[in-house]
């Protein structure tokens, strides 16, 4: 009984620990993004956001920049023409050379080192606004490609942010504002530093340049696992997400996303004992991993392991303060 008390005690006091930025903070990382505006060879324009990565060098996305006849950087007011980029035009990830820019150097972090529920902040210019937006959120997934990580997060950003920053709570750029999947509940997805890194010492080509499609502008069964699961996921197609969940693990049997996904079927279609395990093996390597806790309460719950369900709403709790407000409610719990 007192074990119970304990946890009932813990529940109704824990608050989520993480902070959003301070005013300075932000104030600081704002500095660093500036406003990319497009004019583009069939007389349209358009407009992005960028990081100022180098002296004279700034980091957007590709398809901001892609198929313009000229490029221009607006920092503290003043507009700066772009005299040529180094794309990278598969991860999306451009650099734009503008000479005599003056505007502060952002200090580059680290994707690759972050930790699902880190808290996290986006900046950009959405919306062909003239001054900066910002937006917090945490970590929500990390998806391994090409020696670096994809970052899923739930820091928010709207059209015209697209290039813009994303920054741990220390204001370091961890990832670049990219895209976000279709319909409500998005998932918005962050390209990683290490690709912006990997094109400091590339040269620098016309910005004309033929362009070639990102890896997720193509058709939907090439885009990446990760990818492909969040329609079926979010609109509960539970047969299809099966399907490619379990493609995905066959293909990267390493990957843990592609478990978590796996279970999460499982559980839709009634599969309890699969889905117990394959999301133990989730939290086993990655104790952060606050959706599989989700899940790992309610199967506890369902299963009569009420005290169990408990410890995994107070773990969830410290991790996820909405998830597990919305976890009560939906087991009954006050």
């Amino acid at each position: 009984m007192k074990k119970l008390v304990f946890i009932l005690l813990y529940l109704s006091a824990a608050t989520s620990v993480k902070a959003l930025p301070t005013d300075m903070l932000l104030h600081e990382a704002t500095q660093h993004v500036v406003k990319i505006h497009v004019e583009l060879a069939n007389g349209n324009d358009g407009s992005g956001s960028g990081v100022v990565i180098a002296k004279d060098r700034v980091v957007t996305n590709c398809h901001v920049v892609a198929n313009a006849a000229s490029i221009s950087v607006t920092a503290k007011g003043k507009s700066y023409p772009v005299s040529g980029i180094v794309p990278d035009w598969n991860h999306d990830i451009c650099l734009v050379k503008v000479d005599d820019m003056e505007a502060p150097i952002v200090t580059i972090g680290s994707s690759k080192n972050l930790q699902y529920e880190q808290p996290v902040f986006a900046i950009g210019y959405p919306n062909s606004s003239t001054v900066p937006s910002s937006t917090s959120g945490y970590v929500k997934g990390l998806f391994q490609m090409d020696d670096s990580v994809i970052i899923r997060a739930t820091s928010t950003f709207r059209l015209g942010a697209s290039g813009g920053g994303v920054f741990d709570d220390a204001g370091h750029l961890v990832g670049i504002i990219t895209l976000k999947s279709p319909g409500r509940n998005a998932y918005y997805y962050n390209m990683p530093v290490e690709w912006v890194q990997a094109l400091m010492d590339k040269p620098v080509v016309a910005i004309n340049s033929k362009a070639s499609p990102a890896f997720w502008a193509g058709p939907a069964d090439k885009w990446p696992f990760f990818m492909q699961v969040v329609h079926p996921y979010l609109n509960k197609n539970w047969a299809s997400l099966l399907s490619v969940a379990t493609r995905w693990t066959i293909e990267e049997p390493s990957n843990n996303e592609a478990w978590f996904y796996l279970a999460a079927a499982e559980y839709a279609i009634h599969d309890t004992v699969s889905a117990e395990t394959h999301l133990r093996q989730v939290t086993a390597a990655n104790a952060q991993h606050s959706q599989a806790i989700y899940y790992l309460a309610l199967i506890a719950e369902e299963s009569g392991k009420h005290m169990e369900a408990l410890t995994n709403i107070a773990l969830l709790t410290q991790l996820d303060a909405d998830a597990a407000t919305q976890l009560k409610s939906t087991i009954n719990i006050k």
